[in-house]
């Protein structure tokens, strides 16, 4: 019995060992990625700097006269025309300063009437022997007097005339006006007064600056164009806000420093927008961009495919065995979403385009093309 069992025991091990698997290893497959050709188009060629607004006129309006501010005849912050009026400062004083200073002209000049008369009468008696040379003389003497009394009395009335138009503060071009620094009833003008700020932005200046290399290529972009440096406003420009895709706002340069900073190596140059719409404020930081070279053929690629180590910038390429490589190129100007790839790839390299983190380097995938 004990016999029977140990050989029935032997043989349910021996079976069980018999239908036992073997483990085999499976590799799983390469991952996918998605691959495009270069995107193949004109471009033209700029260089960007970064710069600010700046009003293209900013004035503060301050008291000339002393008096008591009787009026404020805007709204703060409102929009105003060359000429509309501001501020009115006491006005009476000044206003009868002015018609006493044009009384005294009205009696210079009745004197001098009356010195012409006599001058006149005595010389027609002179010239009948009956009034001396002395009598003539003395009648000169008191018209050329009474002339002089007239001229005198005519520049009191336009200097009282100028005061009295102080009285009365006007907007001295376009713009927009601040809020009142001083209110109605306050006396102002015995010393410097500042009652507002008023600020020109359409058109508005944008100011940035070049380093000597980016001069130098506007300088061949103006000598290809045939401009000279005096016709600097023909040379355009593209403004964007950092908030803004692109550069939306188109200008011209106006303006260049004649010298190169020494300390920065730098050239102040500035721009000039209409800023119509006054979408732009004085002081945004902004983006500039200026076209320095026609449109060239280039090739670009979506800048999330581009990435980045210590040897610079750099794609990842499929090649036709579809192992992945690493190509280092050399990156130009960004367009929209794509940047231009100046060296570094051809128009038939397939590009990852998605799915970088499942493309290492030396290593298969499986890629899916995409338009470009």
């Amino acid at each position: 019995m004990r016999r029977s069992i140990f050989v029935l025991a032997a043989l349910a091990l021996a079976a069980v060992a018999g239908c036992k698997k073997q483990n085999s290893f499976i590799a799983p497959p390469p991952p996918k990625v998605t691959v495009a050709p270069p995107v193949a188009k004109k471009i033209a060629r700029y260089l960007e700097a970064n710069g600010n607004t700046a009003a293209f006129n900013s004035v503060d309006l301050v008291a000339r006269v002393q008096g008591t501010l009787q009026e404020i005849a805007y709204t703060d912050g409102a929009a105003v025309k060359k000429g509309d009026l501001l501020f009115v400062i006491e006005p009476l004083p000044y206003q009868t300063k002015l018609q006493q200073a044009q009384a005294a002209e009205a009696g210079a000049k009745a004197q001098l009437v009356n010195a012409q008369t006599n001058y006149d009468r005595q010389l027609s008696l002179q010239k009948n022997n009956v009034a001396s040379v002395q009598a003539l003389d003395d009648a000169r003497a008191s018209r050329d007097n009474a002339e002089a009394q007239w001229h005198q009395a005519q520049a009191n009335t336009a200097l009282a005339a100028i005061t009295y138009s102080y009285t009365h503060v006007t907007a001295p071009f376009d713009g927009i006006v601040s809020a009142h620094l001083v209110s109605v009833g306050n006396l102002v003008g015995t010393s410097p007064t500042q009652l507002a700020t008023i600020v020109q932005s359409s058109p508005i200046y944008v100011n940035f600056s070049l380093s000597e290399q980016d001069v130098e290529r506007v300088r061949a972009e103006m000598r290809r164009r045939g401009l000279r440096r005096v016709e600097i406003d023909k040379v355009p420009m593209e403004v964007g806000l950092q908030t803004e895709t692109g550069f939306p706002h188109v200008g011209h340069l106006d303006y260049a420093a004649p010298t190169i900073s020494a300390a920065t190596g730098t050239l102040a140059v500035r721009g000039v927008l209409e800023n119509a719409d006054r979408l732009l404020l004085p002081g945004n930081f902004v983006r500039v961009r200026i076209p320095v070279q026609p449109a060239v053929d280039a090739l670009l690629v979506p800048a999330t495919a581009l990435g980045g180590d210590q040897g610079g910038a750099y794609v990842l390429v499929v090649g036709p065995d579809d192992i992945v490589v690493q190509r280092p190129v050399t990156t130009g100007p960004l367009d929209g979403t794509l940047r231009v790839i100046e060296s570094g790839l051809s128009a038939t390299d397939r590009v990852v385009v998605n799915g970088l983190q499942r493309a290492v380097p030396g290593q298969k995938v499986a890629p899916e093309s995409a338009t470009p």
